[in-house]
């Protein structure tokens, strides 16, 4: 933001601000008090100290650094220059860039006011500040503050335009293009296996500007787009208590004036927008607005100018991570975590790494969808069932053909078992329950061979629904499986699921009591199935439940909950000595080292969606199964049905 002769401005956005008054020697006292910490280098660029730039444009985990206002640290006109702090962020940055860093910082954007004064002697040592990051090849981008120009980006020439304009990054690989005047400016880095593009545009664009960045992002249809600008949004709390957070850390900014034009002549129409980034206002503070499109756009500023030693050059750190559809926010001070704790000064101490809800956080942001508007995800095509059908398959169960989306499974209608084995499926209904206890579905895991299912609506209390069977001369019904195995299916569990009428369903179960198989001793129950691959009552979680041939008593493996309203592969893999449970291809924890052979039988057929007790059907399964295969062999996990 600005210092007490910004007050107009600040009365414009509606805000009634504390002023913050600043002596003109304060940088220059505050670096004699802490001493050779504080002294700047003589030139940047061979002091720079740093490593080697090297981020990992593939990783999935990525980070952009972001460094808003330093305005206090550049005061040329005052006498007061201090490069020291922003110096050693820029050393961070390069340090950080690599993946084994665990940032792998790949891009780093400024966001205005490199200046206090916009004087050109101001300017002279900012741009040796930066020839640490130009002389490693680091990727950066600045913006025009209100404090290094006036007027709008038709100003003409200044000592900003001069020192950072486009000139500065004619070798830059991530730079790709300015406006007219120079003061807009575009840039496309990679992460994450594709390409970002970042916008920093100046602090007041003219019609001029907003067209030519209207069609950069049209020129770029398919690039998720960050805009990063001097003033969007202005914080909705105060910052007169320490540690300077209250109000809804998730919602406390508004648009300013200019940051509403900026919403309506950019960014609503252009759903590729889903970050905003600017500086300018104190404290920090976010929200969320729905586009045009009806998406979510994530609106941020950040600014510690007013925090000691004029916010010390901190970084704002967006730590991206594709895999968890998650943004983890942190913000730290490299200047002061590079001092030695023990010399730390007290302001400084409490300065180095900033924790508060605003500056310290993580956004939930589902990336494939988000970005499904203009990068569609591609749907994975139904695959034909005899690319399925690998050696030693016993059966295959899949839903493509028996019925439409919604329409009851008849009692005449069979499941045919497309391995070729003759382990068909028949329709089996709990007396009482209604007519469409067991639906087909065109719900489907998005790598699911075939692109349909089952819906079952079951449960115990009292027992109702409807599930298959094979019939009781299948050849499965008599397989014990000495050589090992592999089960697979896919599960959805529904929202409504619940413990007490739902708990210990199974997806797949085998008729028989694991009294009348001759089994006995720890942790048996004579009167449950020899075989059960079930959803527990606690927590959702998968368990496999068998009793081998070589034990009297059951292996039992492990999984960890499955959240609900999702699609998830499951699988037990046996070697012939070992079980080994896994949930989308990945292990679980709790797979016992019990040696594990074979699976027990006294003959008896296979359940689908039922689970019996003492004999008799005690529950009924309640969501989505689809495909099924069981193999008489242990597969790799690349050899699932969601492999290749």
């Amino acid at each position: 933001m600005c210092t007490s002769h910004d007050s107009g401005d600040a009365a414009r956005t509606g805000q009634n601000r504390r002023t913050f008054l600043r002596a003109a020697g304060l940088a220059g006292a505050g670096a004699a008090a802490l001493g050779p910490l504080t002294a700047a280098p003589a030139t940047a660029a061979e002091s720079s100290g740093a490593g080697r730039w090297q981020p990992d444009p593939a990783s999935r985990q990525f980070t952009l650094a972001v460094m808003p206002d330093t305005q206090f640290l550049y005061w040329g006109s005052q006498n007061s220059v201090n490069s020291a702090p922003q110096i050693e962020s820029f050393r961070y940055v390069i340090e950080n860039s690599g993946a084994e860093s665990g940032m792998n910082i790949v891009f780093m954007a400024h966001l205005g006011d490199l200046t206090e004064d916009a004087d050109a002697s101001s300017f002279q040592e900012v741009g040796k500040a930066f020839e640490v990051l130009d002389s490693n090849g680091v990727a950066y981008s600045v913006l025009a503050g209100n404090h290094d120009v006036s007027g709008d980006d038709t100003r003409g020439s200044t000592p900003y335009l001069q020192t950072m304009g486009p000139q500065r990054f004619r070798r830059s690989k991530t730079f790709a293009g300015a406006d007219a005047t120079g003061y807009n400016t575009a840039h496309i880095f990679q992460a994450a296996g594709q390409e970002w593009l970042l916008l920093a545009l100046d602090w007041r664009t003219s019609a001029q500007g907003f067209a030519w960045a209207k069609q950069v992002v049209k020129d770029h249809p398919k690039l998720p787009v960050i805009l990063t600008t001097h003033d969007i949004v202005y914080s909705t709390y105060d910052d007169n208590v320490y540690p300077y957070a209250s109000g809804d850390p998730e919602n406390n900014a508004e648009f300013s004036d200019y940051g509403r034009q900026v919403w309506d002549e950019l960014i609503n129409d252009n759903d590729q927008i889903f970050l905003t980034l600017n500086g300018h206002y104190w404290p920090p503070g976010r929200t969320t607005r729905q586009n045009a499109a009806g998406h979510d756009v994530h609106l941020h500023i950040t600014n510690y100018q007013n925090r000691y030693f004029g916010g010390a050059g901190m970084l704002r750190l967006y730590h991206f991570d594709v895999d968890r559809n998650t943004i983890d926010v942190e913000t730290v001070a490299p200047w002061i975590l590079a001092q030695d704790p023990e010399k730390r000064n007290r302001l400084a101490a409490l300065e180095a790494k900033l924790t508060t809800p605003v500056d310290d956080f993580s956004m939930a942001i589902d990336f494939d969808q988000r970005f499904s508007g203009f990068i569609p995800v591609p749907s994975r095509p139904a695959r034909p069932a005899n690319k399925l059908v690998v050696p030693g398959t016993l059966a295959y169960w899949r839903f493509d053909g028996g019925g439409a989306d919604g329409k009851p499974v008849a009692a005449g209608q069979t499941v045919r078992d497309l391995s070729g084995q003759g382990n068909d499926l028949t329709l089996a209904t709990v007396a009482g329950s209604a007519a469409d206890a067991l639906t087909w579905s065109s719900d489907h895991h998005p790598d699911q061979p075939a692109h349909a299912s089952l819906r079952f609506a079951g449960g115990k209390n009292p027992l109702h629904g409807a599930y298959l069977s094979t019939g009781p001369k299948a050849p499965l019904n008599t397989e014990t499986f000495a050589r090992g195995y592999t089960v697979e299916a896919f599960v959805k569990i529904p929202l409504d699921w619940d413990a007490t009428n739902n708990g210990w369903m199974s997806l797949l179960s085998r008729w028989g009591e694991a009294g009348k198989a001759g089994k006995s001793g720890r942790n048996t129950d004579p009167q449950e199935p020899v075989v059960q691959f079930s959803i527990s009552n606690n927590g959702r979680e998968p368990q496999f439940n068998c009793y081998p041939l070589n034990q009297t008593y059951p292996t039992t493996n492990w999984g960890h909950g499955l959240v609900e309203d999702t699609w998830w592969h499951l699988a037990v893999v046996n070697d012939g000595r070992h079980t080994v449970l896994y949930v989308e291809s990945c292990p679980v924890v709790d797979n016992p080292s019990t040696l594990s052979v074979g699976m027990a039988s006294l003959g008896l057929p296979w359940m689908l969606g039922g689970h019996s007790y003492g004999g008799a059907v005690d529950q009924v399964f309640h969501g989505w199964i689809g495909d099924v295969r069981i193999v008489n062999r242990p597969l790799r996990t690349d050899e699932f049905l969601t492999g290749k």
